[in-house]
C-alpha cells in the first residue's frame, strides 16, 4: 500500500493510505541502520509504501524518493540532523519583533536551507497589532530588507485575523509547512486559517520570554480550500546542514547575482580584493545583517543577532 505520512511521534508514523484511511506504522529495522545519521529516518510530507500486519498495523517498507526537505543540525552538542518535513509546495517562517524575539541570523539560515533545496517561502510578520509606532518601524525596515531581495513578506495577526486571507490564498492546493521559535503564533495562526482544528496553544512564559512547546511534533492537516499545512515543534536554533563554504554565497540571493563580478570566481567576499559583494556592501546596496549572518554560518559561529539591528 502506498500513502503519506501526516504525523510522526518518534517510533510510530500516521499515514494516510491512497484510499484517504490512516493507520499507524512503524518503520522497518533497516532503516535504522542504513547509515542515516538524522533523527527522523522517515518525516511527515514523506511518500511510502507500508504492509499491513494481522494487528491492523502497518511497517513502512520503503520511502519514496522526496522532493524538497527542511533539514536543520541540532544546535546542542549532539549536532545531530532533523529533518523538520519533506515534499513542499512553500514554506512560511512566523517572525516576532518581541515576545518571543526573532533574531535575523535565524531568518536568515532558514532562508539559506529552503534556497538551497528550491523551496518558496514566504515571511510572515505576526502580531503586528501588538507593536508600537516604533516597533512597527523595526518591522517595515526588516521587511523591506527581504522584499528588495525577492522574498514575499506579510504582516498579519493571528488574534485578530489581520491578512490571514491572504496567507490563506497563498496556501490553497499547495502543502505548506508552519515553522518559526515557539511562543511566535504557529499553532494560532493554523486555528485562525482553520479554525475546525482547534489546536492546542499556551500562553508565552513570561519569565523568559519564550513560548511554551505545544505542539511535540510534526503534524499534518487537511484544509478545505484542498491545502495542506505542516504544524512543526518550535526551532530554538537553526544550524545550517550540507552546505560547503564556497557555496554558501550562493543561496544569498543578492550575493549570486554579484558573484560574476567578483575578480575570483571562488571568492568567499571576506577579505579578497575586488569583491563586488563587499563594494555593494559598503554601498549600503546590500543588507549588513544579511552579510553578518553570512559570516556567522561561514564562521560556524552561533546565532545572536537580534531582529531590527542596523549597525555595522
Amino acid at each position: 500500500m502506498n500513502g503519506i505520512v501526516y504525523k510522526s511521534t518518534g517510533s510510530w508514523y500516521t499515514v494516510k493510505s491512497s484510499e484517504g484511511v490512516f493507520y499507524q506504522c512503524r518503520i522497518k529495522g533497516k532503516f535504522r541502520i542504513k547509515g542515516i545519521k538524522n533523527t527522523n529516518p522517515v518525516t511527515v510530507g514523506d511518500y511510502v509504501s507500508f504492509e499491513l500486519e494481522e494487528s491492523g498495523n502497518g511497517v513502512i517498507q520503503e520511502i519514496h524518493e522526496r522532493k524538497n526537505y527542511i533539514i536543520r543540525k541540532s544546535v546542542n552538542l549532539s549536532k545531530q540532523t532533523h529533518i523538520i518535513a519533506s515534499n513542499i509546495d512553500v514554506a512560511f517562517l512566523v517572525i516576532t519583533l518581541n515576545n518571543p524575539p526573532t533574531f535575523t541570523t535565524f531568518i536568515d539560515r532558514f532562508l539559506v536551507t529552503v534556497e538551497a533545496y528550491r523551496i518558496p517561502v514566504v515571511l510572515l510578520f505576526n502580531k503586528i497589532d501588538s507593536y508600537n509606532e516604533e516597533e512597527l518601524l523595526e518591522i517595515k525596515y526588516l521587511a523591506s530588507i527581504y522584499r528588495k531581495i525577492g522574498y514575499e513578506c506579510l504582516g498579519i495577526s493571528a488574534i485578530s485575523g489581520k491578512n490571514i486571507d491572504k496567507v490563506i490564498d497563498l496556501m490553497k492546493n499547495k502543502t505548506c509547512v508552519i515553522s518559526g521559535h515557539s511562543g511566535v503564533g504557529k499553532t494560532t495562526l493554523i486555528n485562525a486559517i482553520a479554525p475546525n482544528l482547534n489546536l492546542k496553544t499556551k500562553e508565552i512564559s513570561e519569565q523568559h520570554q519564550q513560548g511554551q512547546h505545544t505542539t511535540t511534533f510534526a503534524e499534518m492537516f487537511d484544509l478545505d480550500f484542498g491545502a495542506k499545512i505542516i504544524d512543526t515543534p518550535g526551532i530554538k536554533g537553526f544550524g545550517i546542514v550540507e552546505i560547503q563554504n564556497e557555496e554558501l554565497s550562493d543561496f544569498f540571493p543578492e550575493f549570486f547575482s554579484l558573484k560574476s563580478e567578483c575578480k575570483f570566481n571562488n571568492c568567499l567576499h571576506i577579505d579578497e580584493p575586488d569583491c563586488a559583494v563587499k563594494e555593494a556592501l559598503e554601498k549600503d546596496e546590500i543588507a549588513w545583517s544579511r552579510y553578518k549572518s553570512y559570516l556567522q554560518i561561514l564562521r560556524g559561529e552561533d546565532e545572536n543577532y537580534r531582529i531590527g539591528e542596523k549597525q555595522k
